[in-house]
């Protein structure tokens, strides 16, 4: 066999990314508050990157570079044991020389200042503590509890297998055969039963009818549920949830009234009582995972024209420079080559930075006109005026590509007098009615929910029937498992739950 090398040329087309298109297009998929974290971390990783703040005082002339001594500063620093008077004249220089680079720094040297207050030790002492979480909250609770170290080593067990609701999530025989040696199946029971009675009410429960009884039984120390009911109820109310939990899960309510030889109307009110209880008490301990949402873009009311005015809701972004200091050292060249470099690639990093933040804010302003301006229907009257808006449209109407719509609006929010809502809620598909209007399926939606919220509670409507309702409303071919789609999106019941006796 004979191996031999060959040279070919071939000329082809590839696409690829320079560092700052990717850094461009990362900076506009981000929302308002994360823009702001990115931008505090440039300010802290580039130095030639600063916060251009107003002031009063005019800046620094430009040092002049001509009959300039030559640079000492860049010579290698010995100090030997002879005492050179030399060498150390060039530590006392340094001293000098790094006045001078500081007050010429610009909001550099004011970030670093130490005379006034540091904002942002003030805001990490100002910020409050995060709150125990349910774990830790129910063993602070037990280490108080009075017991036998077994029933303490069981119960400390039974908090660690307590989900985030506050229900154990395994069988008791389980946690016995996992640790047999520390303690019995009694002594489980008995931890089980201690760990019950702490707070939040319901904490520790199997299941629902379970959590539903523990937070009755200790009901006598909560005012508003004795002042709702007697105890005679209260018993009735114990005895619904205890013995009739499944036929009441699904809404049985005549099949409950003969078993327990009453009326509907006093299962209705029991029910209305037993809807103060919470069905998941973990949650009220623990982390608070609500976000906050600040809106990017904020649509401001129409004015004498009818018009809306849009802007962007970047007033807290601070506004950006290159340092002129750095700009300087970066073309001398008496600053070492390494050094030059190093601030030249800083220089690049922080133009680009700065371009594409300012490009965010134009994509962003645009695509939002645009679709102020293809939604003024949602923005005049409401949500059931929302039309099929696809982003092909907004890309076509803006002139840029169909990705770059796609990033402009992900994690974006508005403002308007509606409330604060996702940019991406106006962009859906949507239908045609008999008319010839274009109806949006987030439109549909809000019909669907109008109309089921219209409905006479005792006949419900099927899905079917909620089908026929759309079509009278014009909005035709719609099929009835899309009906029952969007009701289970809404959160929406079948008829059967819906039903009031």
């Amino acid at each position: 066999m004979k191996l031999e090398m060959t040279g070919q040329m071939r000329m082809e087309q590839r696409m690829k990314l320079a560092p700052h298109m990717i850094q461009s297009m990362e900076i506009l998929q981000l929302p308002i508050l994360a823009l702001q974290e990115r931008i505090e971390q440039e300010l802290n990783n580039n130095p030639v990157l600063e916060i251009d703040e107003p002031s009063g005082h005019e800046e620094a002339e430009p040092i002049e570079q001509e009959n300039q001594p030559e640079d000492v500063s860049q010579k290698d620093l010995i100090v030997n044991t002879d005492n050179k008077v030399e060498d150390f004249e060039r530590l006392e220089n340094l001293e000098d020389e790094y006045k001078e680079y500081i007050g010429q720094g610009g909001s550099f040297y004011r970030r670093r200042q130490t005379d006034g207050p540091d904002r942002k030790m003030e805001a990490i002492k100002n910020t409050v503590a995060p709150p125990a979480s349910l774990n830790e909250h129910l063993t602070e609770q037990w280490r108080l509890v009075d017991a036998e170290e077994p029933v303490k080593k069981a119960g400390s067990m039974i908090i660690d297998y307590i989900d985030e609701k506050g229900y154990l999530t395994v069988r008791l025989e389980q946690l016995h055969n996992k640790d047999r040696k520390d303690f019995t199946l009694d002594v489980l029971k008995k931890a089980l039963s201690l760990v019950q009675r702490l707070e939040p009410a319901g904490v520790g429960a199997r299941d629902l009818k379970e959590c539903l009884l523990i937070q009755m039984a200790q009901s006598n120390e909560d005012p508003s549920f004795v002042a709702a009911t007697t105890e005679k109820d209260m018993s009735f109310e114990y005895r619904l949830v205890a013995e009739y939990m499944d036929d009441l899960l699904e809404n049985h309510l005549p099949d409950i009234a003969k078993k327990m030889n009453c009326s509907i109307d006093r299962i209705n009110q029991a029910v209305k009582r037993l809807s103060k209880l919470d069905t998941s008490p973990g949650l009220q301990i623990g982390r608070n995972r609500n976000l906050p949402i600040t809106p990017d873009v904020i649509v401001d009311p129409p004015n004498n024209s009818g018009d809306y005015s849009v802007r962007l809701a970047d007033s807290d972004l601070p506004s950006l420079r290159l340092n002129n200091y750095y700009l300087r050292m970066a073309k001398d060249e008496k600053v070492s080559e390494k050094a030059r470099k190093f601030l030249q690639d800083s220089v690049r990093s922080a133009q680009w930075i700065i371009d594409a933040i300012e490009q965010r804010k134009n994509t962003l302003l645009r695509v939002a006109k645009s679709v102020v301006k293809n939604q003024k229907g949602f923005f005049d009257r409401g949500s059931l005026y929302l039309r099929p808006l696809p982003m092909s449209k907004v890309a076509d109407d803006v002139g840029v590509h169909l990705a770059t719509v796609s990033r402009a609006v992900a994690g974006k929010y508005v403002q308007c007098s509606w409330g604060v809502l996702p940019l991406r809620k106006f962009f859906s598909g949507g239908m045609q009615d008999d008319n010839g209007q274009a109806h949006s399926w987030e439109a549909i939606r809000v019909k669907l929910q109008e109309i089921i919220d219209a409905e006479d509670k005792t006949k419900p409507l099927s899905d079917e029937q909620i089908r026929k309702k759309l079509e009278e409303a014009g909005i035709r071919n719609l099929a009835r498992r899309t009906v029952a789609k969007y009701r289970k999106l809404l959160n929406i019941p079948t008829a059967r739950f819906r039903k009031k006796y």
